[in-house]
């Protein structure tokens, strides 16, 4: 469904990001895409989605296709209607506005009132809380209820891929579990995600398949069941040694990746 080959980008023309970076994500798949911070997994979802341009940033080598279009020219509203949705770190709602209002804005590069509908109810099927809380402000959510929102005004879109960006940051541990089967419910449905998470556990738990960045490029990929099994990944992500104890985390030191898989 997305592939991504050879890319590179930079900032400001000066500053490399992402340094020939491959991946894919197949139709219907989950793919998580791990990596420390300042390791390129913001740029690489801007450079999906069509935000590059506004963080003075641009591909300077390779290309993006999706259903086998290049989409790394087109602007963020024309790959929104290509079938591709973004939920930004740090949900990014309009704090003032209503739950419904909210998700109203996910839906403003569709001309399909009747897929809006459907897509509305779906986001209600998934997210009951938001049917109850449909007229509150969004700023007087509690965090596990705006992320929530924050996914709902994604899926709106009726989108084909959803690229989803730390969806468990700052929320406890037993709404961690919800997000992870809401994802879970999402891929169900038919909807693919990319997801970037710190928490590599759970990226991995609920994941078919995994990349592991380090200074803008890949350094690993494989099935995300051996990802969870790999040393190094345990010890870096998850601070284990074998046997369970912890560790201290130090730079990842990773074999070259392959480049392509398949379900």
């Amino acid at each position: 469904m997305l592939v991504l080959q050879d890319i590179a980008v930079t900032y400001q023309n000066t500053v490399p990001a992402v340094q020939g970076v491959s991946l894919e994500v197949p139709d219907k798949a989950v793919v998580a895409l791990l990596g420390a911070n300042g390791a390129g997994k913001t740029t690489i979802f801007r450079a999906i989605s069509g935000l590059l341009n506004f963080h003075k940033a641009s591909i300077v080598r390779g290309s993006i296709s999706f259903n086998g279009e290049r989409i790394d020219q087109l602007n963020a509203t024309q790959i929104v209607q290509r079938g591709i949705a973004q939920v930004l770190e740090g949900r990014r709602l309009f704090a003032d506005l209503t739950v419904d209002e909210n998700l109203r804005t996910g839906a403003l590069a569709s001309r399909d009132s009747a897929a809006v509908r459907r897509s509305y109810e779906r986001v209600m099927d998934l997210f009951p809380v938001l049917r109850e809380r449909r007229k509150s402000v969004a700023g007087y959510l509690s965090g596990g209820e705006q992320q929530m929102l924050a996914i709902g005004r994604g899926l709106m879109a009726s989108p084909k891929l959803l690229l989803l960006d730390e969806p468990s940051l700052g929320l406890a541990p037993f709404l961690v579990q919800q997000i992870r089967k809401i994802i879970s419910e999402i891929h169900a449905s038919g909807t693919a995600v990319l997801l970037v998470e710190q928490n590599a556990q759970m990226a991995l738990a609920v994941a078919n398949y995994g990349y592991v960045l380090e200074t803008g490029k890949v350094v690993l990929a494989q099935p995300a069941a051996e990802l969870l099994q790999e040393e190094s990944v345990r010890k870096f992500y998850l601070g284990l040694h074998e046997g369970g104890e912890r560790s201290n985390r130090g730079t990842l030191r990773l074999r070259r990746p392959e480049r392509r898989w398949s379900l």
